[in-house]
């Protein structure tokens, strides 16, 4: 609130907060937070005691339901592993959520899906910052992925047996320097090319917005290249 100028310091920020019914802050800092100043607001009379415990307690009842506060051995998420976590039932729902999460804007003479049948026989182009790059692949606020575990659009169909060529045209989705010949060379030899474009959390975050929803840099020339 107070980066929105609807206050004017923290102190005012903790007091509309918590009278508002907040209860819980994405802070700032260790050394400077806005519920560091509860407890003056609490002794100026702007917030009461009461008011304070009517909104500490559903975060406490959630982490006790969540076993924080229980020994480790009776907690069951304190065994969880990877073996758990990335196990065949798991993985097979993550990718039932992917299938099912697409979404298909035109597609001509019933181009997709691809099928596994019919790849060996054609030649594939994957192109774009985002054909093979994991690390742009995550947006903002995802977790720490694990390398093993993330399939880029170049790595799923060389597993399908697919006979694919790459090229990236530029190396980051900023795309500031574009390598044209190449990307003209490998589509050229192609039956059927996917270009991978988009922002990523180099180009638009939480603070980073952008003005426009233009593609960046030189994808927008990458993809006439390829088209033409």
């Amino acid at each position: 609130m107070l980066g929105h100028h609807y206050t004017h310091s923290f102190l005012e920020t903790a007091i509309a907060s918590v009278n508002a019914g907040c209860n819980l802050e994405l802070s700032y800092g260790m050394r400077n937070n806005v519920f560091m100043h509860i407890p003056q607001a609490l002794a100026m009379g702007n917030i009461t005691l009461q008011m304070l415990r009517d909104r500490v307690r559903p975060l406490f009842y959630t982490r006790m339901r969540l076993g924080e506060f229980d020994p480790p051995a009776m907690n069951p998420y304190s065994s969880l592993d990877l073996s758990v976590v990335q196990s065949p039932e798991h993985r097979n729902l993550s990718l039932e959520a992917a299938v099912k999460s697409f979404v298909l804007l035109k597609n001509l003479r019933g181009t997709l899906p691809l099928r596994a049948r019919d790849l060996s026989s054609q030649r594939l182009a994957v192109v774009g910052p985002f054909a093979d790059n994991p690390r742009v692949l995550f947006g903002d606020y995802a977790p720490v992925p694990e390398p093993q575990y993330i399939y880029t659009p170049r790595r799923g169909l060389e597993m399908l047996g697919a006979n694919v060529s790459f090229t990236a045209g530029c190396s980051e989705p900023r795309c500031q320097k574009y390598s044209r010949a190449e990307l003209v060379r490998v589509v050229g030899a192609a039956d059927v090319v996917l270009i991978c474009l988009g922002t990523g959390i180099d180009v638009e975050t939480e603070a980073k917005d952008r003005s426009d929803l233009s593609l960046p840099g030189h994808q927008l020339e990458l993809l006439q290249d390829a088209v033409q």
